[in-house]
């Protein structure tokens, strides 16, 4: 039998957090201001993050999704909703996912039947007008949002919230057994999961979630822009001049010292360096330029439709300083090295150059990304190199992966939107 909802420590914790968010709210102005002096976005519209929007869709399921990754991944399954009827309202805190939102579903937004918008901050009266405003059937909080206030308000409100292509890594999962637990304690709050696999619906009854459904990964059904491609075969051969190539995504903070070095010790080999946040493009180019390595901004050599703008310039890093073209800097390469997997904070997606067949390689710290790339490493399609002089071994002497083992790998994992669509009628019900 679980405890009741929420229990008396969590009960204090909601006021002391409530009190918290009050005392932070300059910061938090002060932060977004900040930001927006970088990317205006960030403190456009400021009145919606405090639930003050004019509800333009009808009756709609509501998809957060936080971030730009987050929002590619719901982007398959809001394509579902609509072909079922549905309108959508979409959240965002960033600015990169909603403008992800509104490019992938512009004819949407045009005809009255998807509505994007900030997320309210975590104040209750902010919930209690957006969600009296909007009205939402139920709510779908892509991977891993775990937000007090909006839990609460949905309860209050009886708008059933479920987690959507929901993990629960096991670093988290270990350090919420210890201590209060509040985190864990607040995933009871949680009208369901939608979880993706076996292992993460383990975890989640662990802790007392209900209403469990094994859906699988949404990634893998991801549309991949043929433009994208297009571009990428005209311009490879004019850049790698037949050299391996070998591109860098989502690299971050802290790990570029590895892989500038290793960068240094593989002459002969082409990469493309994409940073993960367009605020570090700056200083990777200045990282680059410091280490003597020829390189060019994709910024300063391509257009706007990624066509070289001159005769490729002879160099050995394209620096790529642009948000939203991932799958053209994978077509670029050979096999592709996933970042974040080099820092604590854990690797990122696996599963974009496996879509277009590219073999991977990935750091130690994969905690983020557990599933699929613990299955992926055991397919042998992705390579967990433990150290810097691994990874220069693995690009310097490549393992064999073929193609027939990524696509049955790809085809066993698929399926995701479909499966999410089934389990929600059924989610509801319970």
């Amino acid at each position: 039998m679980q405890p009741p909802f929420p229990s008396l420590t969590l009960r204090f914790a909601l006021i002391a957090y409530g009190l918290l968010m009050w005392l932070l709210l300059p910061v938090i102005l002060i932060y977004l201001w900040r930001r927006g002096r970088k990317d205006p976005d960030y403190s456009a519209d400021l009145a919606a993050r405090f639930g003050r929007q004019d509800a333009r869709v009808n009756n709609p399921v509501w998809v957060h999704a936080v971030s730009l990754g987050e929002m590619r991944s719901a982007t398959p399954l809001i394509r579902a909703l609509l072909d079922q009827g549905e309108d959508v309202l979409t959240t965002h805190f960033t600015p990169a996912g909603r403008r992800e939102a509104q490019r992938a579903f512009a004819a949407e937004i045009a005809a009255g039947r998807v509505q994007v918008t900030w997320v309210p901050l975590e104040y209750g009266f902010a919930y209690r007008r957006f969600l009296t405003r909007f009205a939402p059937k139920y709510g779908l909080v892509m991977e891993i949002e775990i937000w007090p206030r909006m839990i609460m308000a949905c309860r209050k409100h009886g708008v059933p919230l479920f987690m959507c292509n929901a993990q629960y890594p096991a670093k988290s999962f270990a350090k919420d057994q210890r201590g209060l637990g509040l985190r864990a304690a607040l995933t009871r709050g949680f009208a369901g999961g939608f979880v993706k696999s076996e292992g993460q619906r383990t975890r989640f009854a662990a802790v007392g979630m209900p209403n469990l459904h094994v859906t699988g990964e949404l990634r893998f059904d991801q549309p991949i822009p043929q433009a994208q491609l297009d571009a990428g075969a005209a311009a490879r051969a004019k850049l790698t001049k037949g050299r391996p190539s070998f591109t860098l995504t989502s690299v971050v903070a802290g790990e570029d010292p590895v892989y500038i070095s290793m960068i240094r010790q593989t002459p002969g080999v082409f990469f493309t360096y994409v940073p993960r946040a367009p605020e570090r493009f700056d200083a990777v180019a200045d990282m680059l330029r410091d280490a003597g390595l020829r390189y060019a901004r994709r910024s300063e050599l391509l257009s706007a439709d990624l066509a070289l703008t001159d005769t490729a310039p002879k160099i050995d890093v394209l620096l790529g300083d642009s948000m939203g073209e991932m799958y053209f800097y994978l077509s670029l390469c050979d096999r592709a090295i996933v970042g974040g997997g080099f820092v604590p904070k854990g690797a990122h997606n696996v599963i974009e150059p496996l879509a277009l067949k590219k073999p991977v390689i990935v750091g130690p710290h994969i905690w983020t990304i557990e599933y699929p790339a613990t299955e992926a490493i055991a397919a042998g399609v992705c390579q967990l190199v433990q150290n810097a002089a691994e990874l220069a071994e693995a690009v310097s002497a490549p393992s064999a992966v073929t193609d027939a083992q990524i696509t049955a790998f790809y085809d066993d994992h698929a399926g995701g939107v479909a499966r999410t669509m089934a389990a929600i009628p059924k989610a509801l019900r319970a």
